[in-house]
């Protein structure tokens, strides 16, 4: 007996198993919170159902659905069919959106993420830069983010390859053998050349469920080193550190000193962005621009850069320029 096809609109694609890995961002979730927002549209019904069924495994094994994630837990993610509208799925846009390629080979992957873009679909956005790459490159087997960076925050992004690579990069991460740094301009002049800033960060949601971060004595160990690079009549360049990777770590320790960050909305001084705004800066001033790691294959050193994006540059040289001007 032959059965007839099932149509699907052109902007489904047939569904297939994925592996993910809990970054600390999505640890604590219970497992149905964190499905419904990975299968974005499948019903609470499928949800719960491929649960009860065991299909859904967290490090090889079955969980409930009250399961809370904890940061590298391992989640499979069965294939699950669902009749979908195409305008309830906004389609990836066009794939050949290029991204700018920093580091490549085998295991590896890492990219210059521009600013304004999400790594990943999710939480209000219906793709980012995992659903391109993965669009772009059809014959690849396996790509996944090694770790995160805010949707407006550029600079450079591991992606994994090989699932030993990937678990290699994220095993090295927290175990602080990998060094990170980062640019970011802030309102203020910094006087320190050197400070290191390990208030303890504590996650919580708001009332409108988005996700946020303090200063709390309960939170977690935080560790930054904040290094002055550049100081002008009302802003600091500095570069930053990362000793920890805690979620908005950069923009709440900077603004528990006193520093906010230029152009963040979360966190900033939401006057001073709306002037920037006018004045060219129309982003949030903070560049993932250097890393450092052993190639979890080779063992040797990676050490990779990142320039400052183009807009942040010429903001820079803005500010240089009135330096110049108005004090020669």
């Amino acid at each position: 007996m032959t059965l007839g096809k099932t149509h699907r609109s052109e902007s489904c694609s047939p569904p297939s198993v994925r592996h993910l890995v809990v970054s600390e961002e999505d640890a604590g979730q219970r497992i149905d919170n964190f499905l419904l927002r990975e299968c974005k549209g499948v019903p609470k019904s499928h949800i719960y159902r491929v649960l009860r069924s065991g299909e859904v495994r967290v490090n090889s094994g079955r969980i409930s659905q009250t399961y809370r994630l904890q940061v590298g837990d391992q989640v499979r993610i069965p294939p699950i069919r669902v009749a979908q509208r195409a305008e309830l799925a906004p389609p990836v846009p066009d794939a050949r959106h290029a991204f700018h390629v920093v580091f490549e080979d085998e295991a590896l992957l890492v990219i210059d993420k521009p600013a304004g873009m999400a790594v990943h679909g999710g939480s209000g956005v219906s793709f980012g830069v995992i659903e391109l790459l993965r669009r772009q490159r059809p014959e690849a087997r396996f790509l996944e983010l090694a770790h995160r960076l805010d949707r407006e925050t550029s600079g450079l992004l591991i992606i994994g390859k090989k699932r030993s690579a990937l678990n290699a990069v994220q095993d090295a991460m927290r175990a602080g053998q990998m060094e990170k740094r980062y640019f970011a301009m802030v309102a203020g002049r910094w006087s320190n050349p050197l400070q290191h800033i390990k208030s303890p960060l504590y996650k919580y949601l708001t009332e409108e469920g988005e996700r946020r971060v303090m200063v709390r004595a309960d939170g977690k160990p935080s560790h930054s080193i904040v290094r002055l690079v550049q100081r002008w009549e009302r802003y600091s360049l500095v570069e930053v550190e990362l000793k920890t990777g805690r979620t908005h770590q950069i923009r709440v320790h900077m603004q528990s000193q006193g520093f906010p960050l230029l152009g963040d909305d979360k966190y900033g001084d939401f006057p001073l962005n709306k002037r920037l705004d006018k004045e060219g800066l129309s982003r949030m001033f903070l560049h993932a621009a250097s890393l450092s790691l052993k190639h979890p294959q080779t063992g040797s050193l990676l050490e990779l850069r990142a320039p400052l994006p183009l807009e942040l540059e010429q903001f820079v040289a803005s500010l240089d320029a009135v330096q110049k001007r108005d004090y020669g």
